[in-house]
């Protein structure tokens, strides 16, 4: 309790984490660009985010762009932001929220791109509606995604997976969707630059197969 508690005091003065009680939680949205990263360079999220790996690993390689792990886990926050801190990475910076909330932080056209990895896979069929790829969340990205905006999902879970593919192939929305169920077998695999998450790293030793998709919506 105490490690998690000097985690959110670290939180609490940390620049780079945009959390309740801070003025900026209450005017960032719409304003990403003047009051943090003072650029108008495009904004990238990683939605539950955890520890921020691709975050900070895709802020390290595209200095040009902007990261945004998003997050309601104070205590993982602390590590992506202090590995920003410790790396200069000033492109990337950490939201404490639900995901549910993301229209309260970013305009509709304010996202370019959004990177799911490794979110819980809801299995139970009465949450479904928790699933990041769910109709509900569909929606919402929908909104606040660019024109021709990306988003990406990475996971082990084949439930999660195969749901996620029949709920997009089943819109009329969805442009450009593809997918493997093998990433590191796959023409995709350059596109994530060797970043691993902690937990990829687990699941990679215990044999299971890590599922990868992108698509965007229909202009």
């Amino acid at each position: 309790m105490r490690k998690k508690q000097i985690r959110f005091d670290d939180n609490r003065i940390s620049r780079n984490v945009i959390e309740p009680g801070k003025k900026i939680f209450d005017t960032i949205k719409g304003n990403w660009g003047s009051e943090f990263f003072n650029n108008d360079n495009d904004i990238v999220l990683e939605l539950a985010c955890g520890r921020g790996e691709y975050s900070t690993g895709l802020g390290a390689v595209f200095k040009d762009r902007n990261f945004v792990g998003v997050d309601i886990k104070g205590s993982r926050i602390w590590v992506g932001s202090k590995k920003a801190r410790l790396e200069g990475l000033d492109n990337v910076a950490f939201l404490r929220t639900q995901i549910d909330h993301l229209d309260k932080f970013f305009e509709p056209g304010e996202i370019s791109e959004i990177w799911i990895i490794f979110p819980d896979p809801r299995p139970k069929s009465s949450d479904e509606r928790r699933r990041l790829t769910s109709p509900k969340y569909l929606e919402i990205y929908k909104k606040l995604i660019m024109e021709g905006g990306i988003i990406h999902l990475k996971t082990d879970d084949s439930g999660l997976f195969d749901y996620s593919l029949r709920i997009l192939e089943a819109r009329e929305d969805i442009r450009d969707l593809r997918y493997t169920w093998e990433l590191y077998n796959s023409k995709f695999e350059k596109d994530h630059h060797g970043i691993k998450t902690k937990y990829e790293y687990q699941f990679a030793e215990r044999g299971h197969a890590i599922k990868y998709l992108r698509f965007r919506f229909a202009d």
